[in-house]
């Protein structure tokens, strides 16, 4: 129990101390990021997770120089851990999410690790606030300190150990304007209606912000928002969510102070919407549209870069709906980077997916077919100007 206490004081100690200097390796990590260029990446947790080496195999070819990954928290720690912020913890069990890394690391390939998921001992559901937002920290700084760079662990019985290669990109959460992800998405307070995400990712935020940054690792970098591309602002609705500027907006009053970046998913609208298109709705941001999100950011926050952490185009077959033909699809990936590149702070632009999902009900926008075919998009992405 002594144990504990003392180790939350230096967490919270650390905390502060990393407050002061964060700003600064922040700035000089942006600066460093922007020198070499966007970094181009997928998004593809099924395959990552799935079919690992094949998902890496691919993402070579594609010249990927990024993959998101998924830190499931709920399912690394399916019971409450005894000493939360030690990896080791036998509580935790890290080694799907080990295997992913160690892929990445052979691979060159960096990876922004999204933390999402409340476990059942620590809130009512995945996506509802944790009823201790100290176990969320606590976990993100584990998490961090095994990715660290400098982390070894055992292989097995007989065999040397291995270091963990370094995670330096974080997410946190994943689309919390959506009530899939996030609950309750409105509140009402004084018979008034007000969002309510935007105060929980708030404490969300900045529980992973401080317990990455706790370490005290150099250029970490933590990007809040990770904001849905639209929401109908109708708390009486039966699906209620928040538009990504009425979020932002409230997140400044909730009180939410520090992050590294800002992420969004500027998807389209319609089948019929370039990537430049505007959308007439003042509830969506796409890529159309993304200086309108900057600026407010901008206002708000200050100078802060803004990371595109998921957007694609489906293909018509197989989604008649929504999806656009192969050949589109190819055409929309360069323009789609195009409009990125040439939007000054956007620092890293993801994809999704690698391969379809094979369920008509799930997404279709990968750059393979459900049976492993290439589309036109697959050669867009080889062809792009790094």
């Amino acid at each position: 129990m002594f144990r504990r206490v003392v180790l939350l004081l230096v967490l919270s100690l650390a905390a502060v101390v990393v407050a002061v200097t964060a700003s600064a390796n922040t700035d000089s990590a942006s600066k460093q990021t922007a020198g070499r260029g966007m970094l181009i990446g997928f998004y593809d947790d099924e395959q990552i997770y799935g079919r690992t080496d094949w998902a890496f195999t691919q993402l070579k070819s594609l010249r990927a120089g990024i993959v998101r990954v998924t830190l499931d928290w709920a399912a690394v720690a399916k019971r409450r851990p005894a000493d939360a912020a030690d990896p080791a913890d036998p509580a935790y069990n890290w080694t799907a999410v080990d295997n992913v890394i160690a892929k990445a690391g052979q691979s060159r390939m960096r990876v922004v690790l999204a933390v999402y998921g409340t476990p059942r001992w620590a809130g009512p559901a995945k996506n509802r606030l944790p009823r201790r937002i100290t176990d969320l920290r606590l976990f993100s700084f584990a998490a961090a300190t095994r990715y660290s760079g400098t982390y070894r662990v055992e292989v097995g019985e007989n065999e040397p150990e291995r270091t963990l290669p370094a995670v330096r990109f974080w997410l946190a959460w994943n689309e919390p304007n959506n009530p899939i992800f996030l609950k309750p998405q409105w509140k009402q307070v004084r018979r008034v209606w007000r969002p309510q995400s935007p105060y929980d990712y708030a404490k969300i935020c900045s529980a992973i912000w401080a317990g990455v940054h706790s370490t005290g690792l150099a250029n970490e970098k933590v990007a809040c928002g990770v904001t849905g591309p639209r929401g109908n602002n109708a708390p009486a609705s039966s699906r209620p969510s928040t538009s990504p500027l009425v979020f932002l907006t409230w997140l400044r009053r909730a009180g939410l102070k520090r992050f590294d970046a800002y992420a969004h998913h500027p998807y389209y609208g319609s089948r019929l919407e370039k990537p430049s298109t505007i959308p007439r709705s003042k509830n969506a941001v796409t890529l159309g549209n993304i200086g309108v999100l900057m600026r407010q950011l901008k206002r708000l926050y200050g100078s802060k870069r803004l990371w595109v952490t998921e957007y694609g185009y489906q293909t018509r077959p197989p989604d008649r709906f929504f999806g656009v033909s192969y050949a589109l699809q190819a055409k929309y990936v360069h323009q789609a980077y195009a409009l990125a590149r040439k939007t000054r702070g956007i620092d890293m632009f993801v994809w999704f997916l690698i391969r379809d999902e094979r369920r008509l009900a799930g997404w279709q926008s990968g750059v393979m077919t459900s049976n492993g075919r290439r589309k036109p998009a697959f050669r867009a992405f080889q062809t792009l100007k790094r």
